[in-house]
């Protein structure tokens, strides 16, 4: 555990034998665990998607909200029954994590936390003596958390010993016994978990955005967004149903909801990012949506970050570049920055407390801290 950055994922790639390392790495199985491969599986924070054709490329972040494009991607029970024959162990685990009216979905059309069950559910069908979980609670509501907690316990007590990638904000499963935790200042510590308090709350971070220059608004508006009987279905399957929503100028809201609910569908519908869109009532800013606007238009107000658009940004940007990015709405830096727009970059990034790393690609620094360059990219033009 511990806070962003400081090699949490490292270390479990480290483990998994996926990263070459300095020193001495010994790994031991048990040769009474005859009936848990002796071996060690890693899940990663995300799925690599592949399509038919076994290619992990080609997929879009829209893509899950285009009905006539999913049907090149796998559905759930499709990938499962590669990793097992074990029908009823598959239905029990889809039961047991709330994925049985998932099972013959298209593995892109999952939420972000169907998408973590999934994964989990792929895991378990395989079990090995070492199971390491990359942030496996991130997306998953507190229903979600439990159950996957209990099944944690419960194969731990089969033998399975689990190492957990985690942040210091969840709790622990009760068959968790020993913690490290890493520091940004390259220390670490072991501690029994009874004995263990963080050192550093995660979510004590803070931002000073006293120096912004905030730009004056020149829209004109009493509804931010009114939505009116806007419903959503793929197939035999309702994700919305008749919603009526209206958000005020100046008003703050919190969408909250179970995995699978339907929240990224209705943003997705706000950001024009959903096809369905278009044929509800939906009013931005005052204006029906749907007459004439193209995409650029819709976005250009809006600031926006996602599960999405995190697993498909691309990740070969510099942390200046993808905020810059922001100004445009584009995932790549086209334009060259005018001395305006280049100072209101620099201002995001000491928000953000990016300096040092600014010149850094994406892909070089944790998942956390590219989720924090993600928010600058969705504030900085506002």
């Amino acid at each position: 555990t511990g806070p962003s950055g400081v090699g949490k994922t490292i270390l479990a790639t480290a483990l998994a034998k996926r990263l070459y390392v300095l020193g001495t790495l010994n790994i031991n199985y048990s040769n009474e665990l005859q009936y848990l491969s002796p071996s060690t599986q890693f899940v990663e924070q995300r799925y690599s998607l592949k399509n038919r054709g076994n290619l992990t490329s080609g997929f879009y972040y829209q893509q899950r909200f285009n009905s006539s494009d999913v049907n090149d991607c796998y559905t759930v029970a499709e990938e499962l029954n590669v990793v097992s024959s074990n029908i009823g162990e598959i239905d029990f685990l889809l039961s047991e994590l709330k994925m049985t009216d998932r099972k013959n979905a298209p593995v892109i059309q999952l939420s972000s936390g169907e998408h973590k069950r999934f994964q989990i559910i792929k895991a378990l069908l395989r079990p090995t003596q070492i199971m390491i979980l990359d942030e496996p609670f991130i997306g998953l509501d507190k229903e979600s958390r439990q159950k996957l907690y209990n099944i944690i316990d419960e194969k731990a007590e089969a033998g399975t010993t689990f190492v957990i990638i985690s942040g210091t904000h969840h709790a622990f499963p009760e068959s968790i016994t020993h913690v490290l935790e890493l520091n940004k200042d390259g220390e670490h510590r072991f501690e029994q978990k009874g004995n263990y308090e963080p050192t550093e709350i995660e979510n004590s971070f803070s931002i000073n955005i006293s120096n912004i220059n905030w730009r004056s608004d020149s829209l004109i508006f009493e509804d931010a967004i009114r939505m009116v009987d806007v419903s959503v279905k793929y197939g035999e399957k309702t994700i919305l149903n008749k919603i009526n929503w209206t958000v005020k100028k100046g008003e703050k809201w919190l969408l909250q909801g179970h995995n699978g609910a339907g929240k990224s569908t209705l943003l997705s519908l706000i950001t024009g990012d959903n096809p369905q869109a278009y044929a509800n009532e939906i009013y931005l800013f005052d204006k029906r949506r749907g007459r004439g606007e193209s995409i650029w238009d819709v976005k250009k107000p809006i600031g926006f970050v996602s599960p999405e658009v995190f697993a498909y940004y691309d990740k070969n940007l510099s942390v200046h570049d993808a905020i810059a990015c922001g100004l445009f709405d584009t995932m790549g830096l086209f334009k060259k920055l005018n001395e305006e727009q280049a100072q209101i970059v620099q201002e995001w990034i000491h928000v953000f407390q990016l300096q040092e790393v600014q010149k850094n690609k994406l892909s070089t620094l944790s998942s956390g801290q590219q989720r924090m360059v993600l928010l600058a990219n969705a504030l900085v033009k506002n």
